[in-house]
This record gives structure tokens, C-alpha cells and sequence, in this order.
């Protein structure tokens, strides 16, 4: 980290630590920002696509068969920005646990359901307990345990000094070195308490300089990245401006990687806020508006099936199980019914006549079936 890359206008000071290295504690929040015409209207239309996925996450007649789908998308996608190589189709597959080999290795796929688990007891623990430290380290725990992470302390913050920057770089030739642990412990202090500030600012802005200022304190060894964008939509239900855990931002921050590693280190090297802000609003508009036409298609496909299964009364059993997951085989089929193995494959029979499901092994034995147009809902990539 250069002193010359940091501004007279940085959002912190830099220190020089015993090491001889330096190290960066940020400011506390908020900052002042330039609230221009621009920046209000990014913030008019990330707020109204945002109240426009809440309600139509109060509207669904079952939610839960688009949280479930959507918190794993959420789950591969994060944790491909940190590395894994898990799909989506991978955690499905896995899911369905009838003892076949698996696609993806087991370290990948536990990553991804680890988060999904941290998600979950985040959200569970919201219902009691405000966004605070306490909760911040349950979720790590989560997140963190029995992974190739695990050494990292999960559940705990570092008490040792850590960096950001390409493999084999070291704090003095580190693209960022976040604070001493000292320093560390006294801002997650000052953050805890920006967490709590209410009808003070936006909370669209507040929630952007939330999450900036939890990177850059960079309290865990491992898996900040992660926590923090789970932090987001925590955040969203906390001030209840979703209805439903159906917001993230994973998904545009995977489109534009670049542009948020760059605009993260400006707010730090040149207190640039406000395209920082712009930025994080904009993901909320494009995800929001994303998410809420991929509910109504969800929604729409479960109406036609419904109508299309309505005198077939197995077969119509297991439609809802499809969106929670649409890979399905008859041993699968059988536990949901719970029913006899010929009961089961008369079901997917049916499916499978209906053009719902389609067989994709061709094989005689150990079948999956998969219902495309779910899959293909779910896995539509960002735009």
C-alpha cells in the first residue's frame, strides 16, 4: 500500500505500524456527501424497484417456493466470487442426496451450503436480535465451519493483522492493508453504532456506506466478503424494506467485478462517495427489477402446471417441490408423496407427459428428471 495513492480527501488515516508497514482506519460514518440530481434520482428508482420486489414478495400466495431457490442462487453466486466452482445445477443435484456420485467436489459444495445455513440463522436471529456484532460473528461461524476456511477462526474477529492483494503479497506489498487489530476493534465499535442510526439519512445510503465500511475493516480472516454482501439484504429486512429475503446483489457484483473492487478502494484512497453510492444503487434497481420479473415467471409457470395437473392428484403432489428444487427422482418423488416406489414413478410418468418434466441420464437406472423452464428461471444469468 503507497501513501501516495491516498488523497488529502481520504475517507481515513493511514498509520505506520510497528511492522513498518502501513495500515489504513477509516473514518467514522457518515461522511458528507453532495446529494446532486443525479444521485437523487438513482436513489427514486433503486427505492421504487425495491418497494416494488417487496410487494410483490407479500403478494406470492407461497414465498417460501421462491426464497428457498433464490438463497441458494445467492449462495453459488457469492461464493463463486471468493473462488468455488459449485453451480447451481451442482447444489441441486446434491440436494436430492440418494447416494450417486456427486458433480462438484464436497469442499465446493459445502462452501455454498454453509452460506446457505448462514443465510437462514441470520434471517431466523433478525426476528430477535438487531443487526449488531453478536450477529455478525454467529453468521461467520456459519459460514466458516468444517471449510478450507475453518482454521481462519470462524465465528471469531482476527486477532492478527490481515491484507488484501494478490497471492504471495505481504502487508508491505499489499494493495490494502485494513486496521490494526486495535484500531480494528474500536471502528467495528463505531460501525455497530452507525448500524443503529435511524431517519438520519436514506436507508439505501446508509445500507451502501454500511457495507463499504465493513470491507474495509476487514474483521475476519477469511469470508468477509461473503458476510458482507449477506449484510445487505440483512439490512433490507431489518428496516423492512423487503418483505421477503429476495434482494441480492451478488449477481451484479459478479457482472462488474472490476468496478467494485475500483470504486470501494476510491471511497478509501479519495473519499469518492458518491460513485461509490450511484453504483451500489444502481445494483439495487437492476437486481430488484431482475427479481421481481423472475417471480412472476416463476409464478406464472407454477399457475400453468397447477392447471394443467389439476385432476392428476400425485403428479400434482410434487409440483411445488419442483421450484423449490426442479431436479427430481423417483426415490425423491417417493419421500414427497410419500409413497410406494411404482406410485412415485407413475408421478413422473405423468410429469413427464405434460412436457414438465424431461429425463436427462437415458439411462434404466438411478434416472434424474429435471423441469427445465424452472431451472432455466432460476439460472438466467444477470443481464
Amino acid at each position: 500500500m503507497k501513501e501516495n495513492d491516498f488523497s488529502a480527501n481520504k475517507s481515513g488515516r493511514l498509520i505506520r505500524t510497528p511492522e513498518d508497514y502501513l495500515a489504513f482506519v477509516p473514518d467514522r460514518l457518515p461522511p458528507k456527501i453532495h446529494l446532486d440530481m443525479s444521485l437523487a434520482l438513482a436513489l427514486s428508482k433503486a427505492d421504487s424497484a425495491l418497494s416494488e420486489l417487496s410487494g410483490l414478495g407479500g403478494q406470492l400466495p407461497n414465498p417460501h417456493l421462491l426464497i428457498s431457490p433464490y438463497i441458494r442462487r445467492e449462495a453459488v453466486l457469492s461464493s463463486r466470487i471468493e473462488g468455488t466452482k459449485a453451480s447451481l445445477s451442482d447444489l441441486l443435484i446434491d440436494e436430492i442426496d440418494d447416494g450417486n456420485p456427486r458433480r462438484a467436489g464436497n469442499d465446493d459444495i459445502q462452501e455454498v451450503r454453509n452460506y446457505i445455513h448462514a443465510m437462514e440463522h441470520g434471517i431466523a436471529m433478525l426476528s430477535s436480535l438487531p443487526l449488531s456484532l453478536r450477529l455478525v460473528r454467529e453468521i461467520h461461524a456459519k459460514l466458516m465451519s468444517g471449510v478450507r476456511g475453518d482454521k481462519a477462526t470462524p465465528g471469531e474477529f482476527r486477532r492478527s493483522q490481515n491484507w488484501i492483494g494478490p497471492a504471495g503479497s505481504t502487508p508491505m506489498t499489499a494493495a490494502f492493508v485494513p486496521p490494526p487489530v486495535y484500531e480494528m476493534t474500536e471502528s467495528l465499535g463505531d460501525w455497530e453504532k452507525f448500524l443503529h442510526v435511524r431517519d438520519v439519512m436514506p436507508d439505501l445510503i446508509q445500507c451502501a456506506m454500511m457495507h463499504v465500511q465493513f470491507e474495509t475493516i476487514h474483521p475476519f480472516l477469511d469470508g468477509n466478503g461473503r458476510v458482507g454482501r449477506l449484510l445487505v439484504t440483512f439490512f433490507m429486512l431489518e428496516r423492512k424494506r423487503l418483505s421477503q429475503p429476495l434482494l441480492y446483489l451478488s449477481a451484479f457484483i459478479d457482472a462488474h467485478k472490476n468496478d467494485y473492487y475500483d470504486l470501494l478502494q476510491r471511497v478509501r484512497t479519495h473519499g469518492d462517495w458518491e460513485p461509490w453510492i450511484r453504483f451500489f444503487l444502481q445494483g439495487v434497481t437492476e437486481i430488484a427489477t431482475e427479481a421481481g420479473e423472475q417471480a412472476k415467471e416463476l409464478h406464472r409457470l407454477r399457475e400453468q402446471y397447477r392447471s394443467q395437473l389439476r385432476d392428476k392428484a400425485n403428479a400434482l403432489g410434487l409440483l411445488d417441490d419442483l421450484f423449490i428444487n426442479p431436479y427430481m427422482t423417483i426415490g425423491r418423488a417417493g419421500k414427497v408423496l410419500g409413497k410406494t416406489h411404482p406410485t412415485a414413478k407413475a408421478a413422473i410418468a405423468v410429469l413427464e407427459e405434460q412436457k414438465i418434466l424431461r429425463e436427462i441420464t437415458g439411462r434404466q437406472w438411478g434416472r434424474y428428471y429435471v423441469c427445465q423452464p424452472v431451472l432455466d428461471a432460476l439460472e438466467k444469468p444477470f443481464s
